[in-house]
């Protein structure tokens, strides 16, 4: 099954920071559309050890096809969950190890193959990148971060559906 996966964190370091979100909802496999709710695991409703062991026990990281990643820049998201569980004394987590697809890619090209202004953020209507989540986190805004979380998630929904829709038409002009 394929799944949007995103992680927010209190920094951009894997070693010193921590997970403070893990957001995934299930996609349908053909069309990229949301077929399942957003869970949203909240470091502040327990702690980080907690919605780790709840991210791997949906995972099934034995299973390859069981959890297919689709997000945008997933190596973030694979070097904190990788570090974050050896950090919290658990066994790492491989999100890139079987099938995954990363949407940055397919911004960058859009961007003329620029990586500068090919975020989430230049593309969709997202209103601002997450830079600020560290400093709504330790002012306990907890309500803002979890709006940023669903508003970044709309936001990639509609651009992963759009792709859905519009790279069939492109491969077949390709063929032409």
């Amino acid at each position: 099954m394929n799944y949007y996966l995103d992680v927010e964190t209190t920094g951009l370091d894997e070693l010193h920071d921590k997970i403070i979100t893990i957001q995934y909802m299930e996609l349908e496999r053909n069309t990229g559309k949301p077929v399942g709710p957003l869970k949203i695991l909240k470091e502040w409703e327990s702690d980080e050890k907690t919605i780790l062991k709840r991210f791997i026990e949906d995972f099934v990281p034995e299973n390859d096809w069981a959890f297919v990643p689709i997000g945008f820049n997933l190596q973030f998201e694979h070097k904190f969950l990788w570090q974050r569980c050896i950090s919290n004394g658990l066994q790492p987590v491989d999100i890139l190890k079987g099938p995954f697809l990363d949407l940055k890619t397919i911004a960058v090209l859009m961007n003329k193959g620029e990586f500068k202004g090919a975020s989430l953020h230049n593309i969709t209507n997202k209103p601002h990148s997450g830079s600020n989540i560290p400093n709504l986190y330790f002012e306990k805004k907890y309500e803002e971060i979890e709006n940023y979380v669903k508003n970044e998630t709309d936001e990639f929904s509609k651009f992963c559906i759009r792709l859905y829709e519009e790279m069939p038409q492109l491969l077949e002009n390709m063929k032409k």
